[in-house]
């Protein structure tokens, strides 16, 4: 939903989303409003002017352009608004990487590589693209996209909670604070979320640009491997104040990046490396998967690089 206009009367220009006109085509009643979202990714309130008179101190904010309406929900808001009953809160929780184990740590490169197949998890190559080997020590920040569930491979972990030393991580963050959920977005074309030991996740539907929704609720365990848990006062977490919750996460390689090249050369890139044996050809495909806690609104974005070795 976007204004059109807001000076004078106030029009609005409301649309389903993909997910919204796919299920109201059904066209068996089934479809009903029950959720909505506000999002101001728009508005700077930088803006907000202390030294004008009060009639005028938000003006320059309320005559910002906005959005029209998207039907990708994605693309339209990234920034959701939330009501707190609380008036007291200095601080508010945010999602980050966890980077501080070499097992959650990313690649030189600044992304998480994911070796897609036996042959690239085997294969040692140069350019900053991936050195991965076929032992069970994870090299850090290379996925091993082909088997994740393999004893030592490494994983993407997000944590939770407010990161500023001012509320100290000893103590207990609100519960309305706390993320119990969280819903992921990636290109379904490339990958899909696996759990720790390799298991794979449902996805709750994929849009017709090929991203998958994914939701995960804390407690929920697959064999005993946990993706969304508590963080304890002195776990390694990239929080620095007071702890909520994890999301821990691998990817498995989808089988055309495993067994094809041409998302690789419809979308990526490919380099030529120097080899004792020759020379050594690595394709490479750059996306991002988005993490985000159902309850804040608060997103973060991994940068993930699906990489595939070969000779041809």
């Amino acid at each position: 939903m976007g204004f059109l206009d807001n000076s004078g009367d106030i029009i609005l220009d409301a649309v389903l989303t993909d997910s919204g006109r796919a299920r109201l085509a059904k066209g068996d009643g089934s479809f009903r409003i029950v959720k909505f979202s506000l999002g101001d990714d728009e508005i700077d309130y930088e803006n907000y002017d202390l030294d004008a008179t009060t009639a005028r101190q938000d003006l320059e904010i309320m005559q910002t352009p906005v959005f029209e309406a998207l039907t990708n929900d994605d693309s339209s808001m990234k920034s959701k608004l939330v009501s707190y009953s609380r008036t007291d809160l200095l601080y508010l929780p945010m999602i980050i990487p966890n980077e501080q184990e070499n097992s959650y740590k990313r690649h030189s490169s600044g992304t998480w590589i994911v070796a897609v197949n036996e042959a690239t998890v085997g294969t040692q190559t140069q350019a900053g693209l991936i050195v991965a080997s076929a032992n069970t020590t994870a090299p850090t920040g290379i996925l091993n996209g082909y088997q994740p569930g393999a004893a030592g491979a490494a994983s993407i972990r997000t944590d939770q909670g407010i990161n500023n030393v001012a509320v100290p991580a000893s103590n207990t963050l609100e519960a309305s604070l706390v993320e119990t959920q969280y819903l992921v977005l990636m290109d379904n074309r490339f990958g899909s979320i696996v759990d720790i030991q390799g298991n794979s996740m449902q996805k709750s539907f994929v849009d017709d640009d090929n991203i998958a929704t994914y939701v995960f609720t804390q407690n929920n365990s697959t064999n005993g491997s946990t993706m969304v848990g508590d963080i304890g006062p002195n776990d390694p977490s990239s929080i620095v104040g007071a702890r909520g919750t994890f999301f821990n996460f691998k990817i498995l390689a989808s089988t055309n990046l495993q067994t094809s090249n041409f998302l690789f050369d419809e979308l990526g890139n490919k380099v030529t490396v120097a080899g004792a044996g020759g020379n050594i050809f690595s394709r490479f495909l750059d996306t991002n998967i988005t993490v985000m806690g159902m309850d804040t609104g608060y997103r973060v974005d991994i940068p993930v690089r699906y990489v595939k070795a070969n000779n041809t």
